[in-house]
């Protein structure tokens, strides 16, 4: 089985027109014809392809649907007049 661990980059585009970009690991595996990956920083997200290629988009696209989930998750319930900014961490 053979092991590489990448970085990878992942742009989610917010419902305002922000466009979110950061950067993960990507731990990418050969399993038999397919190439897995899963990213240690998000859990719950893998992804899955014939080629790396293949499976570095996969998990990129897991990556943005889980963070988009989790962001919508995050701001249910607060209240409406609370004040909404947004912070950059690089």
């Amino acid at each position: 089985m053979e092991t590489v661990g990448i970085r990878l980059n992942v742009t989610v585009e917010e419902n305002e027109g922000v466009t979110m970009k950061n950067e993960f690991t990507a731990i990418i595996e050969r399993e038999g014809e397919w190439y897995i990956a899963y990213c240690p920083e998000i859990p719950g997200a893998n992804g899955q392809g014939m080629t790396k290629a293949e499976v570095r988009k996969s998990l990129t696209e897991a990556i943005s649907l889980i963070l988009e989930d989790r962001r919508k998750d995050g701001l249910r319930g607060v209240p409406r007049d609370a004040v909404c900014e947004k912070v950059t961490v690089r």
